[in-house]
């Protein structure tokens, strides 16, 4: 409480000292590491269910699915401030721990959700746009390179694999291309019927 008085929104415990064996402990710091690597929030334990906010952080952020664990994610991206305290980490001593190979996979996906809307939900265009670029004019430049050696003389060329390459990497850059132009379109339509930023304080 002492930390929301400083300014922040929402601070989260950090389990510095943790009791838990090492193949939870090694998975979590690279998780943790990744995310705060890949959002730009440098705080060092972003699963951690001991949490204090403000109301008008939980007023703001929708939740659903597992994206509770993204929840700084979340609050940042709505401009919140976000801090963090060292909480003390007791040892498991009951039960077993469900954390396995799927819980991970689940987070790895979630993560790549959150990025997605976090970063390119306004502007799907960027994300598909450039990714479709970028196969689009590596695949021209395989087709200019089988053209041009069709034309000093070395054939057939139809039945070599790259030539097949270039033209899967074009269709490939035309749909992403596609994909990212109906994405603006309904981010645009969508930005005109819902608020897409938020108030802080009204002034009458």
């Amino acid at each position: 409480m002492a930390r929301l008085d400083e300014g922040y929104d929402l601070v989260t415990g950090w389990k510095k000292d943790r009791h838990d064996p090492l193949e939870k402990k090694i998975p979590s710091r690279f998780f943790n590491g990744i995310t705060a690597r890949l959002t730009g929030i440098p705080i060092h334990d972003f699963n951690c269910g001991f949490k204090a906010y403000r109301r008008e952080v939980l007023d703001e952020i929708e939740i659903y699915g597992d994206l509770h664990r993204y929840i700084p994610v979340l609050a940042h991206q709505k401009g919140f401030r976000i801090g963090e305290l060292a909480v003390r980490h007791h040892p498991r001593r009951h039960g077993r721990s469900k954390y396995g190979v799927e819980r991970y996979l689940r987070g790895a996906s979630d993560l790549v959700t959150i990025l997605f809307l976090t970063r390119f939900f306004q502007r799907p265009g960027h994300l598909f746009g450039g990714g479709g670029i970028f196969f689009g004019s590596i695949g021209f430049l395989i087709c200019l390179y089988m053209s041009f050696l069709w034309f000093i003389g070395e054939r057939p060329i139809g039945n070599r694999p790259l030539l097949l390459l270039g033209i899967l990497l074009l269709i490939t850059g035309v749909q992403f291309v596609s994909i990212g132009l109906l994405g603006e379109m309904l981010a645009k339509n969508a930005s005109r019927r819902s608020r897409a930023y938020s108030v802080q304080e009204k002034i009458s």
